[in-house]
């Protein structure tokens, strides 16, 4: 083949090359960009839901749907979906959309920038799953009705999702948790525990509390977060107001106290203390869900507080920002309550003679062991017509009761050395009182124990003093017996004296 022919050839080859290349174009943009029907639709399922929540989808962007060579969906000429209105800076939903692809716009945020009046599905939640038919392409926001957990113990839901084919996401929707503890403190031991749901004290005694507030999974979807503590006291429980202290991240150096507004209201039944944080963002420490908002205080158990098994509770719960779709202002949800109980005791002492009878014109002192064991006096009585004897308002421990004026004729006892000690539950949503004793030490005595009362009661028996001798008894007798002995001696003292004469 000549040159020429060769030539020719080549370009002939070249061309057919550039008309195949330009024939298969369209082709080859339609398999890297394959165009989706706009009339498709899916299912959007939600894990994690509980009952009691009405739930409205909005398709916040709509668009023309494709997928690339690498299995991505795409979404162009992208609209703003029906009902919805922006309020964000940007001038379209094209550029939203781009500014999401960017980062320079996250998800999150942009909830609280859209006004919505058109949900495209509306469905009542089931526990467990909750299931939208018959989506369109496009991307949703997912939330609850407005109004419909204000005031409730759960928070609204906020989904923004893609959905371009069946679709399965977990519910954002989460709140925080409250409990309540106390320490329990033995004041003849000097033995202090850990915080527990319950402990027991005498009146007079400082009893320390400590109230511990989680953060909810999704903290950073919000804004603003506004949080409260309402606290509960029984009328038996005085309010210690200089003592309260509050920080975060389980750490006492950061300090938050000030960025709380306490509030003390105090009426029939007892005492309500509230702190309240408007924004907790603004506390000043990194915050994120797994941080802890920490309350310690101390109240003071006083002669109002009841004894026995209904002890003396103290109640608190949370309120909190619970619509992170409004930047987490305005609606407000409530946890529910956690208990810790105070229970105190009493003795009682009745005085009886040696047939069981009532005596009076007794007084006596009860006192308490200290750790350093000296006792100190709790409740000292005056002689008079009583019998019987309270000695209220007791904590575990120590004590000694001493007879300080017996009753006339009869001798005073021995001081008596007893110890008492309680079971009560320690680790429960509803602590009880289980158990209750007094334990001899010294003395004759035994009590008698009603737990539901809280109380321990004793007879303590006195005896009559000794009888002594009366004028005109035996001294006179053996007086008389010993003046007849002298009169002997002397006359025969007299008789001897007689016979020595005559000899």
């Amino acid at each position: 083949m000549s040159r020429a022919s060769r030539m020719f050839r080549n370009v002939l080859m070249a061309v057919v090359a550039i008309a195949m290349a330009f024939a298969l174009a369209p082709s080859l943009a339609r398999s890297a960009y394959a165009t989706e029907s706009t009339s498709a639709t899916h299912d959007l399922t939600i894990t994690g839901t509980k009952s009691d929540h009405t739930y409205e989808a909005y398709q916040i962007f709509t668009g023309d749907l494709s997928t690339n060579e690498g299995g991505d969906k795409i979404l162009s000429n992208v609209q703003w979906g029906e009902g919805v209105t922006y309020t964000g800076d940007l001038a379209s939903a094209q550029a939203v959309a781009e500014a999401l692809e960017a980062g320079t716009v996250k998800i999150e945020g942009l909830a609280s920038q859209l006004t919505l009046t058109t949900p495209k599905a509306t469905v009542e939640s089931s526990a467990g799953t909750t299931v939208f038919q018959g989506l369109p392409n496009g991307y949703y926001l997912v939330k609850d009705k407005d109004g419909s957990q204000d005031n409730k113990q759960d928070a609204y839901t906020s989904i923004i999702v893609q959905v371009v084919g069946d679709t399965t996401v977990q519910v954002k929707s989460d709140v925080p948790q409250v409990q309540k503890k106390v320490k329990d403190a033995n004041f003849s031991t000097g033995a202090v525990t850990g915080w527990q749901d319950s402990a027991d004290y005498s009146s007079g005694d400082t009893v320390p509390y400590q109230i511990t507030g989680t953060l909810p999974s999704n903290f950073a979807d919000y804004e603003t977060y506004a949080y409260a503590f309402h606290d509960e006291m029984s009328k038996g429980l005085t309010f210690n107001a200089d003592s309260a202290k509050i920080y975060v991240n389980d750490d006492p150096n950061q300090d938050v106290t000030s960025l709380f507004t306490p509030s003390v209201q105090t009426n029939d039944d007892g005492t309500t203390v509230t702190w309240s944080a408007a924004d907790l963002k603004k506390a000043g420490y990194e915050l994120n869900s797994t941080s802890h908002v920490v309350v310690e205080y101390t109240c003071t158990l006083n002669d109002d507080a009841v004894m026995g098994k209904p002890g003396n509770p103290n109640d608190v719960y949370l309120t909190f920002s619970n619509n992170p779709n409004k930047g987490g202002e305005g609606s407000q949800g409530q946890t529910p309550k956690d208990k810790a109980i105070v229970f105190t005791y009493q003795v009682l002492v009745n005085k009886v003679d040696p047939k069981g009878l009532p005596l009076k014109g007794a007084a006596f002192t009860l006192q308490r062991k200290q750790a350093d064991g000296s006792y100190k006096d709790v409740k000292t009585t005056t002689a008079g017509d009583a019998s019987s004897f309270s000695f209220e308002h007791l904590g575990d421990g120590v004590y000694r009761l001493i007879e300080s004026t017996a009753p006339e004729g009869y001798n005073k006892i021995d001081d008596i050395d007893f110890v008492v000690t309680a079971n009560h539950d320690i680790q429960s949503s509803d602590p009880q009182l289980t158990q209750l004793n007094g334990n001899v030490e010294s003395g004759a005595i035994t009590f008698a124990t009603n737990v539901d009362q809280g109380s321990l009661t004793t007879n303590v028996e006195n005896r009559k003093g000794s009888t002594l001798p009366s004028t005109g008894g035996m001294g006179t007798t053996v007086l008389y017996v010993g003046g007849v002995a002298i009169a002997i001696a002397s006359a025969a003292g007299v008789m001897a004296l007689r016979r020595g004469k005559k000899n």
